[in-house]
């Protein structure tokens, strides 16, 4: 959870390293906690703690941010499809090919300078000056529901609810292969991939436990329209879940065949239902329809299969 400008975390599997640990549990990268390290600003059980102690499992890891700065992210004027607004959040259908927030070698165009533009200064600062509002992230080439923050409260609120699984998120998605069974769930851990650190991969080293429950709605011959609910939230985790179960995300070149489908130009996953409870109490969920790149493809496999 995070208590004002303090972010605190506990150590579910020990043997992890604290800078990694903090990485993959929050928005920051290794170097910033390297660095927030460096300037004892992250504990371990109330102790001031190197970058690369090992943790312990039941270890209490603080995270103390320093004060929110000056953002020189450019406000852009791109067009946001706002499914819901109000004071405290807004839920955004963002489009597929649209990156959140912005990074090395995305500077601009993301869903954080169109949000800068659409509400100003109105955006929690929890997660920095590069990600003002963003409270869970959805990958560049996945469409979908997402939600923002326009206040620290409404951040916390809604952060705890993910921390606790009580948020509800359901995908759509076209996967490699005919599932022979309707339904499902894959119940695997995932960290960091062991050689390419730019992936995750289902292992029991420096892992967190997560799950994914699917459901068949179509089946295509060489391909399957699936739903997905996750109970967990972890990174790429339909992506590598699928993929570690034979299923791969259909045109996901990272974790399925590198051949790219050009109908697709990337991953056909859809978030495409939320459910949350508001900060002032009230449940409110919200589903999106799937987006054109996706029903063409279904119509593509309609007319290929049938």
């Amino acid at each position: 959870m995070n208590n004002g400008n303090v972010i605190y975390l506990e150590c579910e599997t020990g043997g992890v390293r604290l800078d990694a640990f903090v990485a993959e549990n929050t928005d920051l990268s290794r170097n910033a906690v390297a660095t927030l390290c460096e300037k004892e600003a992250v504990t371990v059980n109330g102790n001031s703690a190197k970058k690369n102690v090992k943790l312990k499992s039941g270890d209490n890891v603080a995270v103390a941010l320093p004060e929110p700065e000056e953002t020189d992210i450019v406000a852009e004027d791109i067009p946001l499809d706002i499914v819901y607004e109000d004071g405290d959040l807004l839920v955004v259908n963002k489009p597929k090919g649209m990156v959140v927030h912005p990074a090395v070698g995305n500077p601009d165009g993301t869903l954080v300078n169109a949000l800068l533009y659409h509400c100003g200064a109105s955006l929690s600062g929890i997660n920095g000056v590069i990600r003002p509002g963003i409270v869970h992230r959805i990958d560049k080439d996945t469409s979908g529901l997402l939600i923002v923050a326009k206040n620290d409260n409404a951040h916390n609120f809604l952060a705890e609810q993910i921390k606790e699984h009580s948020f509800s998120r359901e995908y759509e998605a076209i996967v490699y292969g005919n599932i022979k069974e309707e339904s499902g769930t894959v119940n695997a851990p995932i960290g960091r991939h062991p050689v390419d650190r730019k992936k995750m991969a289902v292992t029991e080293k420096n892992s967190r436990f997560a799950i994914t429950h699917w459901r068949v709605l179509r089946r295509f011959g060489e391909f399957t329209h699936v739903r997905l609910i996750l109970e967990t939230g972890r990174t790429h985790q339909i992506r590598v879940h699928m993929a570690s179960i034979g299923h791969p995300v259909a045109g996901d070149a990272v974790y399925g065949p590198k051949k790219v489908i050009e109908r697709l130009g990337g991953q056909c996953l859809h978030a495409k239902y939320i459910k949350f409870v508001h900060p002032n109490g009230e449940e409110l969920e919200f589903e999106s329809q799937l987006p054109s790149y996706f029903t063409d493809y279904l119509k593509y496999l309609e007319n290929k299969y049938d």
